[in-house]
C-alpha cells in the first residue's frame, strides 16, 4: 500500500475516543451546571405539564455550556413518557430565517408535509392545526436565535400563534451569545415576549481543569496526558474567556500534534503549540457565526485592510489602521451591493464595540499627527482569511435563496 494510505486504519496511540473531545459531545454529567440545568427545567415545567408557560431566553458567552445543557435537558425530557409537550431543537445558524425555521418545525413533526413547497401562510396554518389536534404545548428551542435574519417576523409569528391557537400553545426557548440582541427587536415583537431569562457565567480555571480531566479520561489512551498539561490548557482558556469549547479544541489539537509527530505523550509543550493554532481556528469559527451586519462590518474592514487606507498619508506610516468613517462608508457600499439595508452609524458603533469585545478587532482613539479626532481600527487576524471565510458564508446563503453573489 502506498505511503499516504498505509496508516489510515492503524490504531491511534494517543486517542481512545476522539469524539469525546468534541464540544458537541454531551457527557453523562455536565460539571458545574447543576444550577443552570435546574433553572431550565423549572422554567419550562409548566409547558411540560401541558400548560402555556413563559418563554425562556438563555444568554452567555461562547463555550459556557448553554447548548450542552439545553440538549441534555431535551434528551432527559424525551425519556419521560408522561410529558405532554413536544420539543424541537433548531440551530438558527443553519435555519436562519422565519421560513426556514417554520419549515424545520414542520419537517421534524409532520414529515409527510415537509417537501410539498408550502409558503409561510400554509406552514403557519399547518403548525396551528397540528397543535390544536390534541391541544399540545409545543416548545421550540432556537439556538443562536440572533442569527435569524428576519427575527422580528419570526418572534411575532410564533407569539401571535398563541392568540390563534384555541387549545394548546407555543413556548419559545431562545439561546444567544449576546444579552443585548433583543435591543434590535422591533417594539411590536418585544412587547409580545413574556419571558424568563437565564445567564450562564464563564468557567473559571479550576472548573475548566475538571471538565478537561473528565473528557481526557475518556478521550485519550491511559497515561497519555498528565495533569500539568490539562491545567495549562485550562489556564489558557480561562485567561481568554472561560470558554470550554476553546479548552477542548486545545486539548484535541494537542493530541493531534502528538500523534502527527509520533510523540508518546501530550505534554505542556503540545498544549502551548496547540493553543496558538486553536486561537485562530476559534476566531474564524466565531466570524462565521456573527450576526449579519457585524459580519458585513468586519468584511468591510478586511477589504479596506487589503486595499489600504485612503488616508494613510495622514497617518505617519500606520498603514494597518483604518479610519472609522471610511470603514462605515465601505460597510454601506458592501451592504448595498448585497441588497442589504445598511444600519445607522449608531448601530455601526455598537457593532464595532461587539467585535472588539470578542477580540476580532482593536480600536484606538486618534492622537497627534492625525487630522481631527476619530477612532482607528485594526484587524486582529488575517484579512485574507477573514475575507475568504465571510465570502464562503455569503455565497452559501445566496445560493440557498437562489440569488447571485458577486465579489466586492
Amino acid at each position: 500500500m502506498s505511503e499516504p494510505f498505509s496508516n489510515i486504519l492503524k490504531e491511534s496511540q494517543i486517542f481512545a475516543n476522539r469524539d469525546v473531545l468534541s464540544p458537541h459531545y454531551i457527557p453523562d454529567s455536565l460539571l458545574f451546571r447543576d444550577k443552570q440545568i435546574s433553572s431550565i427545567v423549572k422554567y419550562i415545567t409548566p409547558s411540560l405539564k401541558g400548560e402555556r408557560g413563559r418563554n425562556l431566553f438563555i444568554y452567555g458567552k461562547t463555550g459556557t455550556g448553554k447548548t450542552s445543557c439545553m440538549r441534555y435537558v431535551i434528551e432527559k425530557i424525551k425519556a419521560i413518557p408522561e410529558v405532554k409537550a413536544r420539543i424541537s431543537y433548531i440551530n438558527c445558524r443553519i435555519y436562519n430565517s422565519r421560513f426556514r425555521v417554520l419549515s424545520k418545525i414542520i419537517s421534524d413533526n409532520l414529515p409527510t408535509y415537509a417537501k410539498r413547497g408550502y409558503g409561510i401562510v400554509e406552514l403557519y396554518e399547518k403548525l396551528i392545526n397540528w397543535i390544536e389536534e390534541d391541544g399540545k404545548i409545543f416548545v421550540v428551542v432556537l439556538d443562536e436565535i440572533d442569527m435569524v435574519k428576519d427575527l422580528d417576523d419570526l418572534i411575532y409569528t410564533l407569539t401571535r400563534a398563541n392568540s390563534d391557537i384555541r387549545s394548546g400553545g407555543i413556548t419559545i426557548v431562545g439561546i444567544s451569545n449576546k444579552i443585548s440582541f433583543k435591543d434590535e427587536l422591533d417594539p411590536r415583537s418585544l412587547s409580545t415576549l413574556y419571558e424568563n431569562e437565564l445567564v450562564f457565567p464563564p468557567y473559571n480555571s479550576n472548573e475548566l481543569a475538571a471538565i478537561l480531566k473528565q473528557r481526557a479520561e475518556l478521550g485519550f489512551k491511559k497515561d497519555v496526558i498528565d495533569q500539568a498539561a490539562i491545567n495549562l490548557a485550562a489556564a489558557i482558556s480561562a485567561k481568554e474567556s472561560g470558554d470550554a469549547r476553546f479548552a477542548l479544541k486545545i486539548l484535541s489539537k494537542a493530541g493531534e500534534i502528538a500523534e502527527e509527530e509520533s510523540r508518546p505523550k501530550v505534554t505542556t509543550k503540545e498544549i502551548e503549540e496547540a493553543s496558538r493554532s486553536a486561537e485562530e481556528d476559534v476566531a474564524y469559527e466565531l466570524i462565521s457565526t456573527l450576526p449579519e451586519h457585524q459580519k458585513l462590518v468586519i468584511y468591510a474592514i478586511a477589504l479596506l485592510t487589503l486595499q489600504g487606507s485612503r488616508y494613510k498619508k495622514l497617518m505617519d506610516g500606520a498603514e494597518t489602521y483604518l479610519f472609522s468613517g471610511e470603514v462605515y462608508d465601505k460597510y454601506v457600499d458592501v451592504s448595498n451591493a448585497l441588497n442589504k439595508d445598511p444600519k445607522s452609524s449608531r448601530w455601526y458603533r455598537k457593532y464595532l464595540a461587539d467585535l472588539e469585545m470578542q477580540g476580532l478587532i482593536a480600536t484606538y482613539e486618534s492622537g497627534k499627527g492625525i487630522r481631527g479626532h476619530t477612532k482607528l481600527i485594526k484587524l486582529s487576524y488575517s484579512p485574507e482569511k477573514i475575507k475568504s471565510t465571510i465570502e464562503k458564508e455569503l455565497f452559501k446563503e445566496n445560493e440557498a435563496e437562489g440569488k447571485e453573489t458577486s465579489m466586492i
